[in-house]
């Protein structure tokens, strides 16, 4: 008996809706690195990029529990002797709500180029309305 192992030339990927408005953020990007990955699928392979896309709607109604907005920050740094900027996530959640989701589900995938890959297939959007209705989502059912 021989174990199944994906190939990149027969993955089928599909689309998929997450609606993170109300949730805490960290629970949505877990289920949406969870989807990227492709640990949903009965033929997961580590090794291969065998995940899905997702589209993350409703990014800046989402919570952060605890004293995370005050307490939590974003920093950059630029390489240069004093190039530190942080930002703390209250004005990162009310300025630019869909990098601090993209940041959270890039945080929870692998730090390879699996990784890298997976990130570009999480499309992020700050309201309701997105622009993959071409691609027929279907709303993911946690």
């Amino acid at each position: 008996m021989s174990t199944y192992m994906a190939k990149n030339e027969t993955v089928e990927r599909k689309w998929y809706i997450l609606d993170a408005a109300g949730k805490p953020m960290g629970r949505t990007a877990a289920i949406a690195a969870s989807i990227l990955k492709g640990k949903h699928k009965v033929d997961y392979t580590p090794h291969v990029d065998c995940g899905d896309y997702v589209i993350i709607i409703n990014a800046g109604k989402a919570v952060l529990t605890g004293n995370k907005l005050t307490d939590k920050y974003y920093r950059t740094h630029s390489g240069y002797v004093g190039g530190l900027k942080e930002t703390q996530y209250k004005t990162l959640m009310a300025t630019r709500p869909c990098l601090a989701m993209k940041l959270a589900v890039k945080g929870m995938l692998p730090k390879n180029s699996i990784g890298r890959w997976s990130l570009s297939r999480c499309k992020v959007y700050e309201g309701e309305e997105h622009v993959n209705a071409a691609q027929k989502p279907e709303v993911w059912a946690e």
